[in-house]
């Protein structure tokens, strides 16, 4: 679900397509900034045709199996002969580990069909040597590092070989031909690398490390650790298909007596330049070799091999078919396919499948229908004209956030499914920032212990109530909870006084500072221009203030489907707001300025008659969670102390991403403080702001906003050495080491103690090639870390 989730974003990415807009184009490779997105890519025109079903999607599969089957066929050719190469083809499509996991939406699929597609154009290119086949083993190889990074494993091997005795024997021509598809390559896979490197980084440990620790997988100083494939290989290509060619095989290999034996399998083999054994050995033990060096395993991440190895059963059946019988061929094809039929479809022969091909049966699903989307269109019509993030509380195979989300995405977007409540210390933050919850009875899932502490919490609140319940397939029962007065509401109004207008606020008359406030604004008006809006509310008193901007409706509202019927619209919001802890006390005013995020539109908006007063003898009355932008406001200054202040930033900011899926908070913040800093009569907070929309647009991994807004804070905060560094930090992700250079010299100057500086200094030495300094800084650090 979470891959069918990335096919649906960039379905919604490519509706407007933006194709000579340089933004459009970062945009586009951030929107999996984790994972390549090739495989997302080309299930676009999938649903495009067929709609955005998890059927439709799946299509994309269609294509990965002709590129197998022709692949397979044309290396049986050349290393073998026709006939093995047909025999190879049938063989692909009957190995339990490939149809089973295509009828998946999963990478590896794809992936096999692209690392198939490219080792044969490798040997077709060793054969022939043409400017043309480089040129598409560079484009398929690219291809391959957009799918899955995993590519690497299973063609560094081949194409290292082939480099190197290519240099062996000084064929210059053909080493100018590897390199030139080496530079084809790097076009198709360096924009997306380039946009996402460090995310890639960073995110490596979890997918592999931390996702081997919760799987229990071996350890790689154990043998059971490079015997893991060899185990599974069975269940991947069945006893059936297995066992018959390596015995016929070995009686081939011991008792070849006749000559006609040799020119009957190998007939029509071209044996120029290539020596079929050694170099499939080098691919599949090579593959095997750096597949088990991953510390994370599972069945499919071996499946690249398959299509290859199905030459090799194929070569084996046909030695049978000379030694051991002539029907041994087509009665081991004829009991694949019926271990197939009996692996996908339930026509009662386990019993079969249990012997030859244990654990790879996977079967369409017959039973009661499950009910996401029936929670997603209880949601949608509760609260219609507004995105929703649902707090998905358990995690089983069929009720997790990835599922929802999907069911989500295929209405148009109005639902993100999220996990929240898996840190005790966030559990509170949670159940008051959230709309929607889903609990479930029976098994949870994958969860830690903690959840049972939000579930108490959500069932049994007072502010929340239960908005359906749907009995499950598995005799449990799922429970939607809506809270009773949501932070949002919009309905549609015929009738309106103003493009924007501010119908009322209501605060309490009296709160001490430093307490969060609850506050509601309401606001009617033209839909696009709610749906657009951010407001920058003011509250003052002479030269004090506090500010409280954010997006209308929080930037939530959708109107999808209802864009042409919703003229007009009313929207409630009820929220908090924080006065400063040192603020004067007195009376404040709220004053609101109307900004477009769209058009740059901008305009005072006739505010009622409010105010409240700022008492330090008041007593604070309860209110909601902060708003995400209060929030971030209050937490970007944090940055002006370095390392330290740095620490509670980026688990806050991953909390504060849960309830925000897409982060369109982060965009709210920029806007509204950007503007804020050209207004000349709100520069008291400047310095404040100016560290906000940094952190703004570093997350949003704005290069070159990320760089101006640091510079504006290093106007603003001349003596500390810190926004240096940071400046320093974004050069070096956008691979600017000299500027970088330039950027960290002030912070050494200003504050030569502080380790990570000479850090930075010396991995833009590296970017420059200047190893002794890298050496000296690198050193420098390191002894001073220990």
């Amino acid at each position: 679900a979470e891959y069918l989730n990335g096919a649906l974003t960039y379905h919604q990415a490519l509706q407007n397509p933006q194709w000579l807009d340089g933004d459009w184009w970062r945009s586009f490779w951030l929107l999996s900034n984790k994972t390549p997105p090739l495989t997302y890519i080309l299930t676009v025109p999938w649903l495009n045709l067929f709609g955005t079903s998890n059927d439709a999607a799946s299509l994309v599969m269609l294509p990965c199996s002709a590129i197998i089957i022709i692949c397979v066929y044309y290396l049986g050719v050349l290393l073998f002969n026709p006939t093995i190469g047909l025999w190879g083809a049938a063989i692909s499509q009957l190995l339990p580990g490939l149809y089973r996991y295509r009828l998946d939406f999963l990478l590896d699929y794809p992936l096999t069909a692209i690392v198939t597609l490219t080792f044969c154009l490798l040997t077709i290119w060793k054969k022939q040597q043409t400017w043309l086949w480089v040129s598409c083993l560079g484009i398929s190889f690219g291809c391959g590092l957009m799918i899955k990074q995993t590519a690497l494993f299973f063609l560094f091997l081949p194409l290292l070989w082939t480099l190197i005795t290519t240099i062996k024997n000084r064929k210059f021509e053909k080493i100018a031909q590897l390199l030139c598809g080496f530079g084809l390559s790097i076009l198709v896979f360096y924009p997306w690398y380039r946009t996402n490197w460090l995310l890639i980084l960073t995110s490596g440990k979890r997918a592999t490390i931390d996702s081997a620790l919760i799987e229990g997988d071996p350890n790689l100083n154990t043998i059971h650790a490079w015997t893991y494939y060899f185990k599974v290989l069975p269940y991947l290509l069945s006893w059936s298909l297995l066992v018959m060619p390596i015995v016929a095989l070995i009686i081939y290999g011991l008792f070849k007596r006749r000559k006609r034996d040799k020119i009957d399998i190998d007939k029509h083999k071209n044996t120029n330049s290539i020596n079929t054994a050694r170099w499939l050995s080098i691919f599949l033990i090579g593959g095997y070799v750096l597949s088990s060096l991953n510390i994370n395993k599972d069945h499919r991440y071996i499946l690249p091999l398959l299509p290859v190895l199905s030459l090799v059963l194929a070569w084996g059946l046909l030695s049978a078919k000379l030694r051991v019988g002539k029907y041994i061929p087509g009665v081991t094809i004829a009991l694949a396919m019926v271990v197939m039929l009996f692996n996908i479809f339930p026509l009662g022969g386990q019993w079969l499948t249990n012997i030859l091909s244990p654990k790879m049966a996977k079967y369409p699903y017959l039973g009661k229908p499950w009910p996401h989307q029936a929670v997603i269109e209880e949601i949608t019509q509760t609260r219609p004209y507004l995105t929703s993030t649902l707090g998905v509380l358990p995690s089983t195979p069929t009720i997790n956030q990835h599922n929802f989300s999907v069911y989500g995405k295929q209405s148009n977007f109005p639902v993100y499914g999220r996990q929240v409540g898996v840190r005790q210390k966030e559990i509170e933050q949670d159940g008051r920032s959230l709309d929607w919850f889903i609990t479930k009875t029976g098994e949870q899932g994958s969860v830690p212990e903690v959840q049972a502490d939000i579930v108490q919490l959500v069932e049994q609140s007072p502010d929340f109530q239960r908005q359906a319940s749907w009995p499950l397939p598995d005799n449990s029962t799922l429970n939607l909870y809506h809270r009773l007065v949501p932070a949002v509401t919009v309905e549609s109004r015929s009738q309106y006084l103003a493009p924007i207008h501010l119908d009322k606020v209501v605060v309490p008359s009296t709160s001490p500072p430093g307490v969060p406030v609850t506050v509601t604004y309401q606001w009617s008006g033209v839909s696009e221009k709610l749906a657009d809006g951010i407001v920058l509310l003011t509250w003052r008193m002479g030269k004090e203030f506090w500010i409280h901007d954010h997006g209308i409706g929080m930037g939530n509202i959708h109107l999808g489907k209802y864009e042409k019927s919703a003229d007009g619209l009313a929207v409630t919001e009820t929220m908090a707001m924080l006065p400063p802890e040192d603020i004067q006390p007195g009376i404040y005013s709220l004053n609101a300025i109307y900004l477009n995020r769209e058009t740059g539109e901008s305009f005072a908006v006739d505010v009622p008659t409010v105010s409240i007063k700022i008492d330090p003898e008041a007593i604070a009355t309860p209110s909601p969670e902060l708003d995400l932008l209060s929030q971030f406001r209050n937490l970007a200054p944090n940055l002006a102390l370095g390392l330290e202040g740095l620490e509670p930033i980026f688990p806050e900011t991953a909390r504060m991403n849960q309830y925000d899926p897409v982060q369109d908070y982060l965009k709210q913040v920029e806007l509204a403080l950007s503007y804020r800093l050209e207004d000349s009569t709100t520069q008291a907070k400047h310095q404040d702001w100016a560290y906000a929309i940094a952190l703004a647009r570093v997350l949003q991994q704005d290069v070159n906003g990320a760089i101006s807004a640091i510079e504006q804070v290093i106007e603003l905060d001349r003596d500390n050495a810190y926004p240096h560094a940071y400046l320093a930090f974004v050069y070096l992700y956008d691979w600017r080491g000299k500027a970088a250079e330039k950027a960290i010299a002030p912070a050494i100057e200003l504050n030569p103690s502080v380790s990570e500086f000479i850090g930075l200094r010396g991995i833009a030495a590296l970017m420059q090639g200047n190893l002794i300094q890298t050496w000296q800084d690198l050193k420098d650090f390191w002894q001073t870390m220990q």
